[in-house]
């Protein structure tokens, strides 16, 4: 548990660091990604964004596991 937290600390560390470059990728404007403009309202559904990430956090974690 103790290694999960810490390598969990330092990937938050480099992605914060990596925020200004990271903000520029497509990530969040994907094609399925849901976005309800109206007057007094912005709702945004990431749906395709967060597929994406799920499929990444298993590789990775299949991975570390191995």
């Amino acid at each position: 548990m103790q290694r999960t937290l810490i390598i969990l600390g330092i990937a938050i560390i480099i992605i914060g660091f990596g925020w200004p470059w990271l903000s520029k990728l497509p990530i969040g404007r994907l094609p399925g990604d849901i976005i309800i403009d109206r007057p007094n309202m912005k709702v945004y559904i990431p749906i395709t964004t967060m597929v994406l990430i799920s499929i990444v956090i298993s590789i990775v974690t299949y991975i570390l596991r191995r």
